[in-house]
């Protein structure tokens, strides 16, 4: 049986921003908004703040872990704001997989735009803890509020900062404008 630490529910819990692995892209929620328009290259990097997640709820067996909870991810760089990210964490221990997904909003402004919200529900996470590997897309596509955006980003984590909250890189595209 594998054995979590704190340090390896944080590597997979990282990111609000996260992978689409081997099978593709998910369905579309319905939600979002036709936009077109001035598309630019962003990147930057984000830290989970784990430390302060509130857990909902905690289920596991000898073979599995399902968590909910609510964290805060902070962004800097291209995009600069902060996310509130609703996570579903599932530890697989028999195959040594993590997975996210759920829901997030973005509060921030993209390539020094006037203040956004945006919202995704089609992110995946994804952790492989026998190796450390970790990945991710997000699709901050349903306009919330601000300037009409859309971005899709693939992240890499980059392991712990000082304080054991997970840090991570983006990179991605953002449509700017449209209707």
């Amino acid at each position: 049986m594998l054995r979590l630490t704190l340090p390896a529910i944080a590597l997979g819990t990282t990111l609000f921003l996260t992978a689409e692995i081997a099978h593709g892209q998910p369905a579309s929620s319905g939600k979002s908004t036709p936009v077109s328009g001035r598309t630019i290259a962003v990147s930057g990097t984000g830290v989970d703040l784990l430390t302060t997640a509130l857990v909902h709820s905690k289920d596991s067996t000898a073979s599995r872990m399902v968590q909910k909870s609510t964290e805060i991810v902070e962004l800097t760089g291209d995009l600069t704001g902060r996310v509130l990210y609703q996570v579903t964490t599932e530890i697989d221990f028999v195959h040594k997989m993590l997975v996210n997904t759920g829901n997030q909003v973005y509060s921030g402004t993209v390539a020094g735009s006037a203040p956004v919200m945006l919202h995704d529900d089609r992110f995946r996470f994804q952790v492989n803890l026998a190796t450390g590997e970790e990945h991710g897309r997000v699709y901050l596509a349903d306009h919330i509020a601000g300037p009409k955006v859309r971005c899709t980003l693939d992240a890499k984590g980059t392991g712990p900062n000082a304080q054991g909250n997970p840090t991570f890189t983006y990179r991605g595209e953002c449509t700017m404008g449209g209707r």
